[in-house]
């Protein structure tokens, strides 16, 4: 899996980005830097400004490629569910049973990275930090359902689309399936949040990622 995702190009909806970042090595060091400031600082605090003055460049540089810090994290969203999906599908490929496929999934989704995965230009686990913590503001918007229209969110869609089918396999007339995965993924991202800062309103057991395995027996029960 490390090979593979060294290896590894992800397509993103065009309409996210002027000049695709990957095309040159200056877009590859705006989508670093930016994953690396948006970690320290969050995404409010963040600039193309100080975004231009960590990775000595200029503003009008990076606007070549992105319109707005807004895009440039749709963009960094959408890449990561695109990898998210592909991880997924690399890991149950050869697991033939039904319930033991979808925990596996659960377990993609719900997991915090670590540093065995690398990538060429983009820190996944520092991505992964930011997703948690910043990507609902990729799609709280007031431009949601136009950028919908254009097929941003399309990679999210098809990510929790392929778990929804697993849940089918299990159990065809469970009725809510799409609202069950997200949940998993927007909930699990809510606790790693609440772990890292609030963490009175979650649960840790010493030596056990008890997030993942909350989410895991929430899916489990649900759908069996």
């Amino acid at each position: 899996m490390k090979h593979l995702t060294a290896k590894l190009k992800i397509d993103v909806n065009e309409k996210v980005y002027v000049k695709s970042p990957d095309s040159s090595d200056l877009g590859k060091k705006i989508l670093s830097g930016s994953i690396d400031l948006i970690d320290e600082m969050g995404f409010e605090s963040f600039t193309f400004k100080k975004l231009a003055e960590r990775i000595k460049t200029t503003e009008a540089s990076i606007y070549r490629y992105f319109e707005s810090k807004h895009k440039l994290l749709l963009y960094l969203s959408c890449w990561y569910w695109g990898w998210l999906e592909y991880r997924l599908v690399f890991s149950t490929a050869n697991i033939t049973d039904s319930v033991e496929r979808l925990k596996r999934a659960v377990f993609i989704l719900t997991d915090k990275l670590d540093e065995s995965f690398e990538h060429p230009f983009i820190n996944l686990k520092k991505l992964s930090t930011v997703i948690i913590s910043e990507s609902a503001k990729a799609y709280l918007t007031r431009d949601v359902d136009v950028e919908n229209q254009e097929g941003v969110y399309e990679a999210y869609k098809n990510l929790i689309r392929r778990v929804s089918d697993l849940i089918k396999e299990i159990n065809p007339k469970y009725q809510y399936s799409h609202m069950l995965v997200s949940t998993l993924i927007e909930g699990s991202h809510h606790q790693r949040f609440f772990s890292e800062h609030l963490p009175a309103l979650t649960d840790k057991i010493n030596g056990r990622d008890v997030i993942s395995e909350f989410y895991s027996e929430l899916a489990i029960k649900s759908v069996t």
